[in-house]
């Protein structure tokens, strides 16, 4: 017809004419390389849905060719049952075990959650500041600072200072100002969590951790699986 463009305009103008003149178009297939015969087959055939990509020809479809795919078997009312059985993970893949020394970038979310779940509101500062959650409760407004180690056992220690910044990050550790942070969020090598009012550690930069088990709220251990991988370890590394 020598339409060359592709507004959707002219598209549902041509679609509307087509509808008005009652002409056919049930032989038209639009973009798609299979029918609904095809589509049965290749389900009824499969035993996972790469098998459904593979023998309609899509060898590396789209997240998009993907979804409409499944949507359409959908609604011809196709039985998918043993697709998503086969394409279900057995096992968790070895890869996704605890690494202790991961805890450091794991800590703030851990923090987040645990104040979230009990009805509290947080924040993250966008722009560099000495806290790293902002904790909204019944009780008022938090500056809370998370800190780790993964040295486990009556042994464990923990830095609660920070170094100033300088060219190498090796300036020495400072405390952190009580009138800055309200609180410190510390997990342990064992997964303990403590929850530690500043004005308790005010000018200290590293803490004996057996000395503050009254402030103990509780273990991730259960979360982060990590307690038999962290157990024992000495090695001070701290955050």
């Amino acid at each position: 017809m020598g339409i060359t463009t592709n507004s959707e305009g002219v598209i549902r103008r041509v679609k509307r004419d087509v509808a008005r003149l009652g002409l056919d178009v049930s032989h038209f297939k639009a973009t798609r390389t299979w029918d609904d015969a095809q589509l049965k087959r290749a389900v009824t055939d499969a035993v996972s849905w790469d098998d459904v990509y593979a023998s309609l020809g899509l060898r590396t479809p789209t997240k998009g060719t993907r979804v409409r795919l499944q949507g359409h078997a959908i609604r011809l009312g196709l039985d998918l049952r043993h697709l998503e059985i086969r394409d279900a993970p057995v096992s968790v893949p070895s890869k996704w075990r605890v690494d202790p020394l991961r805890l450091r970038e794991a800590a703030a979310p851990l923090a987040a959650a645990w104040f979230m779940m009990r009805g509290c509101a947080v924040s993250l500062p966008i722009e560099q500041a000495v806290y790293d959650l902002l904790v909204e409760s019944a009780d008022g407004t938090m500056r809370v600072q998370v800190k780790t180690t993964t040295t486990a056992g009556p042994r464990a220690q923990v830095s609660v200072g920070r170094r100033p910044y300088t060219a190498g990050n090796l300036g020495p550790l400072v405390p952190y100002d009580s009138k800055v942070i309200d609180y410190f969020f510390i997990v342990d090598g064992d997964c303990n969590i403590y929850l530690l009012p500043s004005r308790v550690i005010a000018g200290r930069v590293g803490l004996m951790l057996r000395t503050y088990k009254k402030y103990i709220v509780g273990n991730a251990e259960g979360l982060l699986g990590a307690a038999a991988t962290t157990a024992g370890s000495e090695d001070p590394e701290v955050a």
